[in-house]
């Protein structure tokens, strides 16, 4: 082998043995990357004070418990990032602090290091498979502690952003699925969300109820947007809220006309019934809101019970809505209908009479259909 040979794997080791080189001792207290709070327990004062002023050193904050019952106290009152614990104490050992710590739920995650003398290995090794993360032995090293202590900080920050992620991630789902709980009824969104790629029901005995203000037009003229926005937006709300109040099904706002059914998406035999209360509630919250107009308002309502055909239409924007010759009728029975009054069919009547006072309106001439026998519901028996 020549000389420049020999040279060469020569130099390859020599730049190695600098590349792993151990940190000087002086260089060991470099500020921490991000500084924490640190708990050091040791029933010796000297050590505290040691690890204290190394740990402080590199930016961290050090609180000192001399014992483990000071520890646990302190776990429970501060917001700490990392325990150095001593294994052999008085009183409550660390081995036994530790086992606390890590039977709680809300400290299971605190990293902790113990602290050792070299003839206790053997109970370090229980200690890390009771959870401990690390540990350093006496007397201590400056570049060991800085690298164990950095290495159990670095962990338990990555798992507070992993969790930070999560809880963030909860949250937009929660938001998300809040916004289509605003679209969708309830059960259509477990059915979506249980993966029903088309939501498609054919419905028996639903009550649907059309409202509509009268003469919107007119008074639409003589406001401004804002004002117009702001009436119809709390007349509305009202609505959806006894809507929800009386469990019936809000399906559409269209202008100023309001559609909401009974009896769906899920079955109830009292449908025609919570429309009903519905219907008079509306009334009455149109008389409330019309203390604080200018021009009073009044609405026509319209209700009729029957078949329908229901389902989820739309991708980009997901709309629940409901189809056939039931809403057809419902519709006219509101355009048919009376000012400050709630006009039905036979069909609903028959599911109302028992309980509600209403009264033949006669037969009326229904534009696309028979003359039909309608009637008006004034309230309750």
């Amino acid at each position: 082998m020549s000389g420049n040979e020999s040279a060469a794997p020569a130099g390859m080791v020599e730049s190695l043995l600098q590349s792993v080189r151990a940190v000087r001792s002086d260089e060991a207290d470099l500020a921490a990357a991000v500084p924490s709070r640190i708990l050091v327990v040791d029933d010796n004062a000297s050590n505290r004070d040691l690890l204290a002023r190394r740990l402080e050193r590199q930016g961290h904050t050090v609180l000192q418990a001399e014992d483990g019952t000071r520890a646990l106290a302190m776990v429970e009152d501060e917001a700490l990032d990392l325990v150095l614990l001593d294994l052999m104490m008085p009183g409550v050992s660390g081995y036994e602090v530790l086992t606390r710590l890590k039977a709680d739920p809300r400290h299971r995650d605190l990293p902790v290091i113990m602290i050792s003398a070299l003839s206790e290995l053997d109970s370090i090794v229980r200690c890390i498979e009771a959870g401990a993360d690390d540990y350093l032995a006496k007397p201590f090293d400056p570049t060991l502690l800085r690298a164990r202590v950095g290495s159990s900080l670095d962990k338990k920050h990555l798992r507070d952003r992993e969790r930070e992620m999560v809880e963030a991630l909860r949250m937009e789902k929660e938001r998300s699925e809040q916004l289509l709980l605003n679209i969708l009824p309830q059960a259509i969104v477990t059915r979506l969300n249980g993966g029903e790629a088309v939501i498609a029901d054919q419905l028996r005995d639903v009550t649907i109820l059309f409202a509509d203000i009268v003469g919107f037009t007119q008074i639409a003229s003589k406001m401004t947007a804002a004002n117009l926005v702001r009436m119809l937006n709390g007349l509305f709300s009202e609505f959806d809220r006894l809507a929800i109040e009386h469990g019936v099904e809000k399906i559409k706002t269209v202008g100023d006309n309001y559609m909401l059914a009974g009896g769906l998406p899920d079955p109830r035999p009292d449908h025609a019934r919570a429309v009903a209360e519905m219907a008079l509630a509306m009334l009455a919250a149109v008389e409330r809101s019309n203390r604080d107009l200018p021009v009073p308002l009044q609405m026509r309502i319209g209700i009729h019970t029957g078949d329908v055909v229901a389902g989820v239409i739309g991708t980009h924007k997901f709309v629940y809505d409901i189809w056939g010759d039931t809403v057809n009728i419902a519709s006219r029975m509101e355009s048919h209908g009376m000012r400050g009054r709630i006009h039905v069919s036979a069909d609903t009547h028959r599911h109302l009479e028992e309980h509600f006072r209403l009264e033949p309106r006669g037969v009326v001439e229904i534009k696309g259909k028979d003359p039909m026998e309608t009637f008006l519901l004034i309230g309750r028996r």
